[in-house]
């Protein structure tokens, strides 16, 4: 072992009592899995009222809109509400940056944008009928009480139906294949939101399980410990509401506006904060002993998100994710009809209709700084494409930044058509019944043409594929304390953090005052170590030599 290895090895431990932790540098939507009994909320479980005794629900329901008005018979407000949300409108307007947000508008790197795509994207959507632009936001009955309420794990919507449920089965050679919910058991089964409710939209993004968020997906319907520390089924058991707390049907949380540090910390006894952040609960400084790790820990929180520690990797509970999309090998097709390639687990990774995939499990984050403030995509943002891969949603930070904190990211790659003379991303048309949706005719040309003129937006008619990149900050999968990322994965030179410039860190960094002042620490702690030992020595004989 070379001299200088062994004197870093020596230094971390020392200097780590002493460093700032960081010195800036100079210079498909399937049914919902299993009902899980006694989720955690924010609301206490249980309640006054037992639906299925309300008449106003013994009804034989046709249709979802019903469902609702006759919700609304007592829950007056409710649909006014949800009418204000995010989870309805897909319209956000970020109050940092100015820039209109919301699923309706921004472009992503998997199926790249919803307009034009309604009936099928709306299979996520809080309501029911959103197949076009000529959906009604107003109306109270278009809310789906149900998608968010239904504690039967009965209740599902299709795929393909704008946010309707079936409402007959599908049938073949006389057999069900699928069967359609049954809305008056749906309706008299409604309690407040569990993870298999808000799974059923948020584990499914981007196509299929696990594909979008990498540590969202159906292993956390009913997880043990190792795999999330908060929603351990047989522990705390917390449904998504324990943390997203609710006000009016308003949640806390969201990759538009992310909380990339709460400075205010633990609040008083009883005070409510729809916060969802780790430190409303855990405080500003969570590591609660004294001893001289703890106090380290608590440290790095200024420039450290939780998270950073605390999900040392994503996609951990048997689903994998989808790590990349190449769009550019579609539309490849095997006696004219479209076909899949599978790996040895029996999952796609070539579809005809998508392109390339490369899937992923137990993935170790990308970490970068990172104050909250997300910049995202859409066809008015012009590019330089030599300076692929192009972020479709840049983050800002820096070690210098106050707001700034490590975090660590899912970064999802790709390859997707864009503009070619005017260098800008353009919103695609996959799906629909004519050849101009891209799943039906495979021609990028219709398919870009129908989906800007869906936005109201010019293109120039020429297109080229362009690598990009896309962010995903990782907040779920918590492992537990003892799986935590330990400070020798960090503190060395081929560490996680190896990527990350403009700051000095102990054990990967080297600096000469720093190994001087690290040389004369260790002196002098071996100074007074033999100066102890001689001392008790002395003392000892002279006691000895007295008595």
């Amino acid at each position: 072992m070379s001299p200088v290895i062994l004197l870093r090895r020596l230094l971390i431990p020392v200097l780590l009592l002493f460093i700032p932790a960081v010195v800036p540098a100079v210079a498909q939507v399937p049914p919902k899995g299993p009902h899980v009994p006694g989720q955690v909320g924010s609301k206490p479980p249980g309640g006054t009222a037992d639906h299925g005794k309300f008449e106003a629900l013994k009804q034989d329901f046709k249709s979802g809109p019903e469902v609702t008005k006759a919700c609304l018979g007592c829950h007056t407000e409710a649909s006014h509400q949800v009418m204000k949300t995010l989870h309805w409108n897909w319209d956000y307007t970020n109050q940092r940056t100015g820039q209109r947000l919301g699923k309706k508008n921004v472009i992503n790197d998997f199926c790249a944008s919803v307009t034009s795509n309604e009936p099928r994207c709306t299979s996520c959507h809080a309501g029911y009928g959103w197949k076009d632009a000529t959906f009604d936001f107003g109306k109270p009955e278009n809310v789906d009480c149900l998608i968010c309420h239904d504690r039967s794990a009965t209740y599902w919507k299709n795929p393909t139906g704008a946010g309707h449920p079936l409402y007959t089965p599908i049938m073949r050679d006389g057999q069900v294949v699928t069967p359609a919910p049954d809305l008056a058991k749906a309706a008299q089964s409604v309690g407040l939101p569990g993870r298999e409710n808000c799974g059923a939209c948020h584990f499914y993004g981007g196509g299929g399980d696990g594909v979008k968020h990498g540590s969202l997906d159906s292993s956390l319907l009913a997880p043990g410990k190792q795999l999330d520390v908060h929603m351990d089924a047989k522990g705390l058991n917390f449904a998504c509401t324990a943390c997203h707390v609710t006000q009016k049907h308003q949640w806390d949380g969201s990759r538009y506006d992310v909380h990339a540090r709460d400075d205010k910390g633990q609040p008083k006894p009883g005070q409510r904060r729809d916060v969802a952040t780790c430190e409303s609960c855990h405080g500003l400084k969570p590591h609660k002993s004294w001893s001289v790790t703890d106090l380290r820990l608590n440290a790095h929180i200024d420039k450290i998100a939780c998270q950073t520690c605390h999900v040392p990797s994503f996609a951990r509970g048997g689903v994998p994710t989808k790590m990349r999309w190449d769009w550019s090998t579609s539309g490849r097709l095997r006696d004219g009809k479209p076909f899949q390639i599978r790996d040895d687990k029996g999952r796609p990774i070539y579809e005809s209709i998508k392109g390339d995939y490369l899937l992923a499990e137990n993935v170790m984050p990308e970490y970068h700084w990172f104050n909250g403030e997300i910049i995202y995509a859409n066809a008015e943002r012009v590019f330089d494409p030599a300076k692929a891969p192009i972020p479709i949603n840049p983050i800002s930070g820096s070690p210098d930044d106050p707001k700034a904190r490590i975090w660590p990211f899912k970064v999802m790659t790709g390859k997707q058509p864009y503009d070619s003379v005017q260098n800008h991303f353009v919103y695609l048309h996959v799906f629909g019944p004519t050849d101009a949706a891209y799943w039906r005719g495979f021609n990028w040309d219709k398919s870009i043409s129908a989906g800007m003129a869906a936005m109201g937006l010019p293109w120039s008619g020429k297109f080229d594929f362009i690598e990009t990149k896309m962010f995903w900050p990782q907040t779920h999968m918590v492992a537990p304390k003892e799986q935590a990322v330990k400070c020798g994965e960090c503190h060395r030179t081929d560490g996680r953090l190896t990527t990350l410039a403009g700051f000095y860190m102990p054990g990967r960094d080297s600096a000469r005052w720093v190994d001087l002042i690290g040389l004369s620490l260790i002196g002098l702690a071996l100074a007074g170590a033999v100066g102890h030992a001689t001392m008790r020595l002395l003392f000892g004989r002279r006691k000895e030599t007295h008595s």
